[in-house]
């Protein structure tokens, strides 16, 4: 009898310590990031902050956002040369589609230029990371971000489309990683949030971006960006970066 309660309370305690370790997602002061403690990241919390802005300025003042998305940049990005470019990418604004879609390279700038605003509170944003190996395709792929992501975190299924969660605007559609295809420097790779699918697609393909900083970041207010473009100095951002299929 005191044998069976002894395995009981150790029973009830593994299963509080088991849910103790399981991954949460949690808002970040501020409200324009969701920390991941599966991962111990923070996901911007608009996972169409592009898509968002594009449909918040249009016209010539989204015009001039993406002018100084690239100029943040230097006007190129760098990559392993591949046919496209021998590595040195140069952007254009043909490299934004619309929606808040982009390719890789224009991907790549977008959260480059949220380094530069210091967005939410890090200047240390980047395009999520995969595993750069030829056998981590298909279905049920957790060991990149978005994959942990959409199977731990937010509990999605293969073949499903992708959960919101706490999140805003995510896309049921392909996000990009950061990561390059190497056996294929045309190509990079990609997650699939409409059906939880991971490869790696041509470069030049038009998919989302949804941006990913290291550890818990303590939000502050967001730029305004309208008053940036009043006072002319959303064109003259600067700085750098570059990226692979399947």
């Amino acid at each position: 009898m005191t044998h069976g309660k002894t395995l009981l309370i150790a029973s009830l305690l593994f299963s509080l310590i088991s849910l103790n370790a399981q991954a949460t997602l949690t808002t970040t002061v501020g409200g324009l990031g969701i920390y991941d403690s599966g991962l111990n990241t923070t996901w911007i919390q608009d996972a169409n902050l592009l898509g968002t802005w594009e449909g918040a300025y249009q016209s010539t003042s989204y015009n001039n956002i993406v002018t100084a998305i690239i100029n943040a940049s230097s006007g190129v990005i760098y990559d392993t040369p591949n046919a496209y470019d021998n590595g040195t990418y140069t952007l254009t604004a043909a490299d934004f589609g619309s929606g808040g879609r982009v390719d890789w390279w224009a991907g790549l700038a977008f959260v480059n230029y949220l380094d530069t605003q210091h967005y939410a509170g890090s200047s240390h944003w980047a395009l999520p990371t995969t595993p750069d190996n030829d056998a981590l395709y298909g279905y049920n792929q957790i060991s990149s971000q978005l994959g942990e992501l959409f199977y731990n975190e937010l509990g999605g299924t293969a073949g499903s489309s992708i959960s919101s969660g706490p999140f805003s605007n995510v896309q049921s559609s392909a996000y990009w990683s950061g990561t390059e295809y190497g056996t294929d420097p045309e190509g990079a790779w990609f997650f699939g949030t409409r059906n939880g699918y991971q490869d790696g697609n041509y470069k030049t393909s038009q998919f989302y971006a949804w941006a990913v900083s290291p550890g818990n970041v303590a939000a502050v207010p967001e730029p305004n960006v309208i008053w940036l473009l009043g006072t002319g100095l959303l064109g003259f951002l600067g700085l750098k970066r570059r990226g692979n299929i399947g």
